[in-house]
């Protein structure tokens, strides 16, 4: 679980760098929103399926 969102973070940050580099901070802003929703559902996914399987 937290390899694939350190994944998606690292990779959205490094994306994000290249739009703020050129100046596109609107978009950065909304990409890096992006991917902390994508991490964040991973998080929440992974605790649902502990909450499962301990049930």
């Amino acid at each position: 679980m937290y390899e694939k969102m350190y994944c998606i973070l690292f990779n959205a940050i490094t994306d994000r760098l290249r739009e703020t580099r050129n100046m596109n901070f609107g978009r950065a802003a909304f990409l890096l929103e992006e991917a902390q929703r994508q991490a964040e559902a991973v998080y929440l996914e992974s605790a649902e399926e502990k909450t499962a399987s301990s049930s």
